[in-house]
């Protein structure tokens, strides 16, 4: 699974890159200067036509007047090659990022583009710098009424600044043909007229054929604070992120239980990600083969994903791991969406075969311990895998798990919580003392420190 394209808002790697900054400096090497004397180079000077676009992606990283002005001059170059129109919907994206309010008059002319891409750019970053601008809003509504532009990101911004003028095409776009259009319509109306009376309806979008239209049926059921149908979202046959993502954005304050379900076991059940928790939107016609379930890991739909994975968990180990080997050194190792089905397969199966356990150690210790953010599911599924089949490796490795300044990875630090209901600790004095001390030592994410109180009120130590 591969990054979608630039101009894509919407998908699990912008959603990652929107909570963490881990995703900005993919160009280490690549200084400030450099970045800004890429952008200074005629198009045929450069080492690839790609150039632009990385600079002007790379300049998140250094805030201030040259990356402003330098982004500016690059959004107002309309010479039409293709790779400046690249670089200008990030140099929009980027601008927008970085809270350039002196950039609004820039961005608000790309609306007028005829490059669809920038104007979906141009809207959403109008909205991440809280455009008050009553003309520009006036420019963004007709463009509403365009099948070929962006109009579930332009009902967002429009929501999003409070336009109540775009309320009559919303109530209208409501039963557009097309899911996304429909349910940021659905979502928006509730917003703006406060009339939730037909949210319910994006209820049935969590379980459609296209996983596109699921996801974002999940960002609609957020934008408007739907929290009964957490429930229903849980369930969602899309990638974690997204359900974790809902989960702590819409979960009430310090409530235990919420809309009939518990918080910890919702929590559990998410790090533990099994397809038997999820209504899958898909199913087999006939008996597939163990190859077809795997190629199935290498797909962009989840639902396919987790069906494989419910499918494989059953046949016999001895069958499944020369597949498994074959396909992980040809390319699952470095395909993020299949690495972390793989893992969770490797957890997910009781007993593997007794010659490749030295390999599957490593395999989970590695993926545990990565540091590539592409690969940050799979640390969580790692460690409850590690801790299944090999618990005293896993007890070597749970105080630096524990530690937030060690793990910065709430999902990791949950994890080995959980990984420790499974220990015995018995009159392991080692154990019970490094226990001990990380339990008096409160953790810095809400969620991760009520499963440390969970463990401390059932006497664990």
């Amino acid at each position: 699974m591969s990054s979608t394209a630039a101009s894509t808002l919407t998908s699990e790697d912008s959603i990652l890159a929107s909570s963490s900054n881990s995703y900005d400096n993919i160009h280490p090497g690549l200084s400030h200067h450099d970045a800004l004397a890429i952008l200074e180079q005629s198009l045929d000077s450069l080492d690839s036509a790609s150039d632009y676009y990385m600079a002007a992606a790379h300049l998140v990283n250094f805030p201030g007047d040259k990356t402003e002005e330098a982004l500016l001059r690059l959004i107002d170059n309309s010479s039409g090659e293709q790779a400046v129109n690249l670089a200008r919907r990030k140099a929009v994206e980027v601008l927008g990022r970085l809270g350039v309010q002196r950039a609004i008059p820039s961005i608000g002319r790309c609306l007028r583009s005829n490059d669809h891409y920038l104007v979906e750019n141009a809207a959403w970053a109008l909205l991440q710098l809280n455009c008050q601008d009553v003309e520009l809003h006036q420019a963004m509504l007709p463009l509403l009424n365009d099948p070929g532009q962006s109009r579930r990101v332009l009902i967002q911004a429009l929501v999003g600044l409070e336009v109540h003028a775009a309320l009559p095409v919303l109530q209208s776009l409501q039963d557009e043909a097309n899911p996304g259009v429909r349910g940021a319509a659905l979502a928006g109306v509730a917003q703006l007229s406060g009339d939730g009376s037909r949210l319910q309806e994006l209820e049935d979008h969590l379980t459609l054929p296209n996983q596109m239209d699921r996801q974002s049926a999940i960002q609609d059921l957020i934008d408007c604070r739907a929290t009964y149908l957490l429930p229903s979202i849980l369930k969602a046959p899309v990638s974690p992120v997204f359900r974790l993502r809902a989960l702590r954005t819409l979960w009430p304050g310090q409530d235990k239980e919420h809309a009939g379900i518990d918080l910890l076991t919702c929590l559990d059940s998410l790090m533990w990600d099994q397809p038997e928790g999820l209504v899958l939107a898909h199913c087999y016609d006939t008996e597939p083969t163990i190859l077809f379930l795997f190629d199935e890991f290498f797909g962009t739909d989840f639902s396919r994903c987790y069906l494989a994975l419910s499918t494989l968990k059953h046949r016999p180990a001895e069958e499944l791991w020369p597949v498994f080997w074959k396909r992980w050194q040809e390319d699952a190792y470095n395909d993020y969406g299949a690495h972390y089905f793989f893992i969770q397969l490797l957890g997910s199966v009781d007993i593997w075969p007794s010659a490749a356990t030295p390999v599957i150690e490593a395999l989970l210790l590695e993926a545990m311990n990565s540091k590539r953010p592409q690969f940050g599911k799979s640390r969580a599924a790692a460690c409850l895998a590690l801790n299944k089949h090999f618990p005293d490796i896993w007890c070597k490795s749970v105080r630096q798990l524990l530690s937030s300044d060690f793990t910065p990875s709430w999902e990791l630090r949950y994890a080995a919580l959980i990984g420790l209901d499974s220990i015995d600790v018995g009159n392991n004095h080692e154990i019970i003392q490094l226990l001990q001390n990380a339990f008096a030592v409160q953790d810095p994410d809400i969620f991760v420190d009520r499963r440390r109180q969970l463990l401390i009120s059932e006497n664990r130590v």
